[in-house]
């Protein structure tokens, strides 16, 4: 709830059972009365409150992955969770820590909508209490009897609207009605041998393989004793990758992008930015990414999923920022989201430190460009179902699968090891490499020698799912260690 709701969006990418992939962008929308410059007087706007919430897509997603490849009927699948928030459920160290880390997280007991649940004694719910959400469960009960329909053109979607507009917010009955989800083909490249699929804009995947294919060309990215070249080559290769991002939108509003995103992932581009990898690191304009040639152009809770049937989903969802826009709508306990914030505002990052990107400002209607990076690997040769990845952690989404995927390949590790790893992110801007406190130190030595400027960061930045399917038909599935409420489950 505090990442993730029918309050937000997301991206899935499926393989079916005969071996066929499908990309399911089910972001949210700028409303139709959004305006490019609208929070250039008060960028705070984009992240709380009316103005911040986009178009929640999560429930047209969830149907059509239902409609399309689910088993059991549709309340079966939803009334667990009713269940669940009208009965209750433990407060985790995870909800504690999560609350006492949002930036003036007096709402949760000042604001009436929020105190029912979070402070329903006039003090915030404690670790090991029983937290209920009756309104959220009678919300589900509905859904869970009568589909998605009511959050759209019904009696829930009339309350969101209410409660956006009472606030001051633009989004209207009419916007929610129209939401449609965008299904696509998805986005995929070799490395070693082994094919990854991935989303395409406006999630993040190319990024990801960018940095991959960057990689490809070293040989002894496994190897220990390069442990530290290695480091520095896999930063220069996020700094490129992230500096290509900086041109990357919603495909339906900027030109070229598919054509962009091919040529990110591919072998000449890979080759052109690696000839630039040198033996130190360098400031930020030397990764623009109008500088490579061979790349010129016209123009964001994640989990992975197997069955015995061949059927694979890597699925991230969000409300983007912790508790999403702080709005929850009274009459239905739902947390809007604050995806607005993910478009670029003229002249001012946004709250991951992202620089304005021209193809990523604000147009009605328009999907906000996300870092999720959703990634299905098959063996080579033969392209049997090697696993999935995927992560949570806003902009450390890409480095965080991006190393995992790595561990698991290059290092023959299993999903549970591979997580266990300590992890590094660099972005470019801030130009800075954040080590977790469990890096090797003698490594960030190195890369700080190499001309990287680096800080230790606390391990709870990112959050990564993976799953790997052995040879013998069993499933390894793996929950983030750095998360407790993270779990990997076979059945």
């Amino acid at each position: 709830m505090y990442h993730t709701g029918i309050g937000g969006g997301g991206f899935s990418v499926v393989r079916s059972p005969k071996g066929y992939y499908e990309f399911i962008n089910f972001r949210e929308t700028a409303p139709a009365a959004a305006e490019q410059n609208m929070f250039n007087n008060d960028e705070s706007l984009s992240v709380r409150g009316a103005l911040a919430p986009a178009v929640p897509g999560e429930l047209r997603g969830l149907q059509y992955l239902h409609n399309r490849y689910g088993k059991l009927p549709w309340k079966d699948v939803v009334m667990p969770s009713a269940n669940l928030a009208r009965d209750g459920f433990r407060v985790s160290e995870d909800l504690v820590k999560r609350m006492d880390s949002v930036k003036n997280n007096s709402f949760l007991v000042d604001d009436p909508s929020w105190a029912i649940d979070f402070a329903p004694n006039r003090q915030r719910v404690k670790l090991n209490d029983t937290m209920t959400r009756k309104r959220y469960a009678k919300t589900l009960e509905t859904i869970a009897v009568e589909g998605p329909d009511p959050f759209y053109n019904g009696s829930i979607a009339k309350t969101t609207i209410a409660a956006i507009q009472q606030g001051g917010g633009i989004m209207t009955f009419r916007d929610l009605e129209n939401y449609t989800v965008i299904t696509q083909e998805p986005l995929s490249t070799t490395y070693r041998g082994y094919r990854l699929t991935t989303g395409r804009a406006p999630s993040s995947g190319a990024v990801g393989l960018s940095v991959l294919k960057i990689l490809e060309g070293y040989d002894d990215i496994g190897n220990p004793e390069y442990i530290n070249i290695t480091a520095h080559r896999l930063d220069e290769a996020f700094r490129f990758a992230y500096a290509q991002r900086t041109a990357i939108g919603d495909p339906c509003f900027v030109a070229g992008m598919d054509g962009y995103q091919d040529r990110m992932v591919s072998d000449a581009v890979a080759s052109e930015i690696r000839g630039k990898i040198g033996d130190q690191s360098q400031n930020v304009s030397y990764y623009n990414p109008m500088l490579i040639d061979s790349l010129e152009t016209p123009g964001t809770s994640h989990f992975v999923a197997a069955d015995s049937s061949g059927l694979v989903l890597s699925t991230t969802s969000t409300i983007n920022q912790l508790f999403g826009s702080q709005i929850m709508v009274p009459e239905t306990g739902i947390i809007l989201n604050d995806q607005m914030d993910d478009f670029s505002i003229p002249n001012i990052p946004n709250q991951f430190g992202y620089r304005p990107n021209v193809a990523n400002y604000i147009v009605p209607g328009k999907r906000p460009l996300s870092s999720t990076t959703p990634m299905i690997i098959e063996y080579p040769n033969d392209g049997g179902i090697f696993g999935a990845v995927g992560a949570a952690g806003g902009s450390r989404i890409i480095t965080a699968t991006v190393q995992n995927v790595i561990l698991m390949l290059d290092h023959k590790m299993e999903p549970r090891d591979a997580l266990a790893q300590p992890r590094f992110h660099d972005q470019l801007e801030p130009d800075v490499a954040r080590f977790e406190w469990a890096y090797n130190n003698a490594t960030v030595a190195f890369m700080k020698e190499r001309g990287h400027n680096v800080e230790w960061m606390a391990p709870d930045q990112s959050w990564v799912q993976a799953l790997k399917l052995l040879l013998n038909g069993t499933f390894l599935a793996a929950g983030e260690p750095r998360q407790k409420n993270s779990a990997g489950l076979v059945l």
